[in-house]
């Protein structure tokens, strides 16, 4: 499949370009911006400026920022939004909401791969009001009604 084109515009002269790790990579990581190393306390929230703006084709895509799987496992760095969520109108500079979950400081380095950025396709819904909805087997049953295995 050819990749779809997204633009981008470099705002600070030490901004890397999203860029995939490995040709199968679904997300590009994402590098801090920062004037000197930020220490994050545990428990601690930051908004991490990237250097960059993105201009995404359309309303049908979005783009979506995950935390990277090593800092979130190696030290409890995740995003504080859980995902984070760049619409398509949206010109400003991208930024990572950062969260230290983990027992011990981290200090997230000038350059350093803070997140990723993964591309997605996306439909608004045309919501319509109703007096009933459709039975299904669950139902109204949510968080763990399923079952733990």
């Amino acid at each position: 499949m050819q990749p779809k084109t997204v633009k981008y515009k470099l705002l600070d002269p030490r901004a890397k370009a999203p860029a995939y790790a490995t040709p199968g990579a679904a997300a590009a990581d994402l590098c801090a911006v920062l004037d000197a190393p930020l220490t994050l306390a545990p428990g601690q929230r930051a908004l991490i400026p990237t250097g960059f703006a993105i201009e995404l084709p359309g309303p049908e895509c979005v783009a979506l920022i995950y935390a990277r799987s090593g800092l979130a496992v190696r030290h409890g760095i995740s995003m504080a939004n859980c995902v984070g969520v760049v619409d398509s109108d949206y010109r400003g500079e991208v930024k990572v909401a950062l969260l230290n979950l983990g027992a011990e400081a981290y200090t997230v380095q000038p350059g350093e791969r803070v997140a990723q950025l993964c591309i997605a396709p996306v439909w608004q819904a045309a919501f319509l009001p109703a007096d009933a909805l459709s039975d299904t087997e669950r139902g109204a049953g949510g968080f763990g009604s399923t079952g733990k295995l």
